[in-house]
C-alpha cells in the first residue's frame, strides 16, 4: 500500500483499540502516551461523525462535489484503522466505483478530471490489498499521465510536467503534488518519467535561485518555500499583495511548501539535495500549527494534512524553529486539532475559502493529518534534524 512506501511510516491503530490506555508509546513516555490517547479520541469522534452524519444513503460524502470528498473521507478512515470491509468504507467504495469512466479517469462532471482521478486513485490503492482495483489503478495511472502538461514537449517550458484540475488551463503545485502521490500509490517508482517531469514543475514552484528554477521568479524571494502557480502574464503586485511581493515575487506559504517538500521526497530527492535543504530551512523559519503560514486561516485543514504528511514521510521527528525552540510536531498538531474539534466530532473552518466550511472536507483533512501522528516505533524513530534517506519501496 502507498502509505507503506513512505520514509517513516506511522503505525495506524485499529478502531477497536481507540481509547485504550495500553496504546501508550513503546518508550513509556507519559507525555507521548497522553498525546496518543488524545489522538485516538479525536480520531474516534471524527470517524463517528463521518459514519453517522457525513455519509449519504448512497455511500457518498458531499456528492455534489463529485467523487473527491468521498475519496478523501474513505482514505482518512482507512488510514486510521478501518478496513475495506467496514460497512461505511464498503458502501463508500461502491459509490466511488460508479465514477470510473471508460477513458480510465475517475471523475464526475469532468471539470476536475485530474484532481478527482488522483484523489480516487489514492483511495482505491488504500483499499487494494486483495488486488481488486489493479485494473482501475493501471488505467487511471495512464489517464493522469496523459493529463500532464507538455508530456512530450519542451522541458524548458515553465509549465512542463505540471498538472491542473483538468487537461485544460494552467497547472498548479497542489494538483501536481496529488498527481505524484497518485502515481506512487499506483506503484510507480520515483524515477518514473511522469514523476520526474512533475518534479521539474515542482522545482519551478520553489523560491530557490539555481539550476532547478529558471523562471524569472527564482531570485525575487529566494526563501526556499513554495508557491501555487507560475504566472505567464505580467504581474501587478498591488493587485494581490497576498500573493506577490512588491518586487513581483511570488510569496511562499505553508500548505504549498509542505506539499512541495512531500512531492520532492516521493520523487526520490535526498536530504543533501539543495531543494530539500532549502525547504527544510523554510519550515524551520515558519513553523506553526495555529495558522497556515502566509494564508492565516485560509486552507487551514489542507495545511494540516500537507504539514503532517510531509514531516512524516521526510522522517522528521522534531522541528527547531527560528527562535531555537524544539517542537514535537505530532504533539503540537494533535493538541491543536483536539482543541478545534466540535462536540459532534467534526471539524470545519470558519474561513469558507476553498470550501473548508464543509464538515466532510475539513474532517477528512483533519483525520488524514492525525493518521500521521501516531507513536513511532523505537527502531525507526525519526531524527530531529531533517529528512532522512528514503527507504526502498
Amino acid at each position: 500500500m502507498f502509505h507503506q512506501l513512505a520514509w517513516s511510516v506511522c503505525l495506524s491503530l485499529s478502531i477497536a483499540t481507540l481509547g485504550m490506555t495500553q496504546a501508550v508509546a513503546q518508550d513509556g513516555s507519559a507525555e507521548v502516551g497522553k498525546t496518543e490517547l488524545a489522538r485516538q479520541q479525536a480520531v474516534r469522534q471524527g470517524v463517528d461523525y463521518l459514519r453517522n452524519h457525513g455519509q449519504a444513503d448512497d455511500g457518498s460524502f458531499t456528492a455534489q462535489a463529485g467523487p473527491g470528498l468521498t475519496s478523501l473521507a474513505l482514505t482518512a478512515a482507512m488510514r486510521n484503522g478501518l478496513t475495506p470491509d467496514d460497512p461505511m468504507v464498503s458502501k463508500g467504495l461502491k459509490a466511488l466505483e460508479g465514477f470510473v469512466k471508460p477513458d480510465g479517469g475517475i471523475y464526475g462532471s469532468g471539470r476536475l478530471k485530474n484532481y478527482e482521478t488522483c484523489i480516487s486513485m489514492i483511495c482505491f490503492a488504500e483499499a487494494n490489498k486483495t488486488g481488486k482495483y489493479n485494473d482501475v489503478l493501471k488505467r487511471a495511472k495512464e489517464f493522469v499521465t496523459r493529463m500532464q502538461y507538455g508530456a512530450a514537449g519542451d522541458d524548458a517550458e515553465a509549465w512542463y510536467g505540471g498538472s491542473g484540475y483538468s487537461s485544460e488551463g494552467r497547472p498548479d503545485l497542489s494538483n501536481t503534488s496529488y498527481t505524484i502521490e497518485a502515481l506512487r500509490a499506483a506503484e510507480a517508482a520515483p524515477n518514473d518519467p511522469a514523476i520526474q517531469r512533475a518534479l521539474a514543475f515542482v522545482s519551478r514552484c520553489q523560491n530557490l535561485d539555481g539550476k532547478f528554477n529558471d523562471t524569472q521568479f527564482a531570485k525575487l524571494v529566494n526563501d526556499g518555500g513554495f508557491y501555487y502557480e507560475i504566472p505567464k502574464t505580467a504581474i501587478d503586485p498591488s493587485e494581490s499583495p497576498e500573493r506577490f511581493t512588491p518586487n513581483g515575487g511570488l510569496r511562499s506559504y505553508g500548505s504549498m511548501s509542505y506539499a512541495g517538500l512531500k512531492s520532492m521526497i516521493y520523487a526520490g530527492l535526498t536530504p543533501n539535495d539543495p531543494r530539500v535543504k532549502a525547504a527544510n530551512q523554510w519550515i524551520k523559519m515558519h513553523y506553526a500549527v495555529d495558522e497556515n503560514p502566509g494564508m492565516g486561516s485560509g486552507g487551514l485543514y489542507y495545511y494540516y494534512h500537507t504539514f503532517a504528511a510531509a514531516l512524516d514521510v521526510a522522517g522528521v521527528g522534531q522541528v527547531t524553529d527560528e527562535d531555537g525552540k524544539t517542537h514535537d510536531w505530532r504533539a503540537d498538531l494533535v493538541a491543536e486539532l483536539a482543541k478545534r474539534q466540535s462536540k459532534d466530532g467534526a471539524w470545519a473552518n470558519d474561513n469558507r475559502r476553498w470550501f473548508e466550511n464543509d464538515k466532510n472536507l475539513a474532517t477528512s483533512f483533519a483525520l488524514l493529518a492525525l493518521a500521521h501522528c501516531g507513536p513511532q516505533p523505537a527502531a525507526t524513530q525519526p531524527a530531529a534534524d531533517g529528512p532522512q534517506p528514503a527507504k526502498n519501496p
